[in-house]
């Protein structure tokens, strides 16, 4: 195999959202075409008028693009209907060297002949000799004979007796080409060396190996990936299921950590590593050992390595992450009360702490807000009789000491004072002081908060809780 006749394709469909199960096929793509200094060609399949939408196809290209696969990543992108001739020719030389001829046949009759419907089409048409015309679909003649064997990268030999293949439509009566045809034209126009894609296409791999081989040229490469399920080992759906990398990419997951844990789905680069970037995996790789179980789309376990990504960031980067989530369109402060140096502060605890990047506003919208917005449970868990009052009027009183230097430690020497002096440890005594200052009983670390915050705006928040609590 010489490597540079490598040549791979993505073909989406711009029929809606970006699905995880076409970014795992477009990563496998252009893994292998990178592996051996190949090409990876873009082909969109808009032959689907009523469902393709130009804005859809604006969608895959900027979901690749910020997974890394660029416009300098791969060959196109083409448009399967600038090759509309090209099947139309394939069609009719078929039907010339009689390997496709026409049928009149509805489905109604088809299943009239039939004892089991399930059985298909019957052939009836085979040797009719019908000419072109209104209602006359263009079939297929599947050979009878030998079993057609598909030789899988990851499956195997899988091989499909001719008698479960019914003799298959590949034009309409209108002399448009059905996407079975229109597949296999494109791929051979383009030279495709390697059809890499998801399970659920291996029922069409037989009559598109025939159909290869009717043109007279040599199938590729075939491989199919494993269908990706949920938790419950069903297949991910878009009614179902969060699937849509849009919605990923706009919650704040990183493009490295996606590809990273994407690749893992069937495959691992061996020695129990799993994170990894994807250079270090290109030259690991290898179709021939991906599983063909069906692979367990774990978006806790995507959300943890999401996380480590993000710990792995330095400070500066982290920063530039969280930007857009930090602007006032998408965050509940007004402009003018943001302060990026108190940001800057702050943001070393949140990088810790986040697994998304929209989890940084929920983390420090207290520092920019007039006041904390109170999640009630939180309100309810720690303001409990006996220790919410209690503990705000004592932390009132020890903040309001001038002498107190307002720095990180001596906040928390001074609260676990206090708690001592009401029989609390420092976790409990500090819960209604938290959720007094931040809304919440989760977050940052307290002591570095509230010195950030300053002393004024926080008594001020412990006054205004234990007004509301007293009310």
């Amino acid at each position: 195999m010489t490597d540079t006749l490598i040549r791979t394709r993505f073909a989406p469909s711009p029929t809606g959202m970006f699905h995880v199960g076409n970014a795992r096929s477009l990563l496998l793509n252009w893994v292998v075409a990178r592996q051996f200094g190949g090409t990876m060609v873009l082909r969109v399949e808009d032959t689907d008028a009523a469902r393709s939408r130009p804005e859809w196809t604006e969608g895959i290209l900027s979901a690749m693009a910020w997974l890394g696969v660029d416009a300098s990543q791969y060959e196109g992108p083409y448009s399967q209907t600038d090759y509309a001739d090209k099947h139309t020719e394939a069609a009719q030389r078929l039907l010339k060297e009689g390997l496709a001829y026409y049928c009149d046949c509805t489905r109604e009759q088809v299943q009239a002949r039939r004892d089991n419907p399930n059985l298909g089409y019957d052939g009836f048409c085979r040797d009719r000799a019908l000419e072109a015309g209104p209602g006359r679909a263009l079939r297929f003649r599947v050979p009878e004979g030998e079993p057609t064997v598909v030789d899988d990268r990851i499956r195997g030999r899988v091989e499909f007796p001719h008698e479960a293949l019914e003799d298959f439509v590949i034009a309409r009566a209108d002399g448009t080409a059905l996407f079975v045809l229109a597949n296999v034209v494109d791929d051979v126009e383009m030279g495709i060396t390697h059809v890499i894609r998801g399970e659920e296409h291996l029922s069409n791999t037989p009559k598109q190996q025939l159909l290869w081989e009717a043109l007279g040229h040599a199938p590729p490469v075939w491989a199919h990936a494993p269908v990706l399920v949920n938790e419950k080992r069903q297949k991910l759906s878009k009614r179902r299921d969060k699937v849509a990398m849009e919605s990923y990419r706009d919650e704040g997951y990183l493009p490295e950590a996606m590809i990273n844990y994407l690749m893992l789905l069937g495959w691992a680069p061996g020695e129990d590593r799993e994170i990894m970037p994807i250079e270090e995996m290109i030259p690991l790789f290898s179709l021939s050992d991906v599983n063909s179980s069906p692979a367990f789309f774990d978006e806790k376990k995507l959300r943890a390595f999401n996380g480590d990504y993000i710990r792995a960031l330095a400070v500066e980067e982290f920063i530039a992450c969280c930007a857009p989530y930090l602007e006032e369109e998408r965050a509940p402060w007004r402009g003018e009360d943001f302060d990026a140096e108190v940001f800057a502060q702050i943001a070393p605890l949140a990088q810790s702490r986040v697994a998304v990047l929209s989890e940084i506003v929920p983390n420090v919208d207290f520092l920019f807000l007039d006041a904390p917005v109170f999640d009630e449970k939180s309100w309810d868990k720690a303001m409990k009789p006996g220790i919410g009052a209690e503990m705000l009027t004592s932390a009132i009183a020890s903040f309001s000491d001038a002498s107190l230097t307002w720095e990180a430690e001596p906040l928390k020497g001074a609260l676990e004072q206090v708690g001592a002096a009401h029989g609390l440890k420092l976790g409990k005594a500090q819960a209604p002081v938290r959720v007094a200052v931040t809304g919440r009983t989760v977050g940052l670390p307290l002591f570095e908060s509230l010195e950030l915050l300053g002393r004024e705006r926080t008594l001020v928040r412990l006054r205004a809780a234990l007004e509301r609590l007293n009310s």
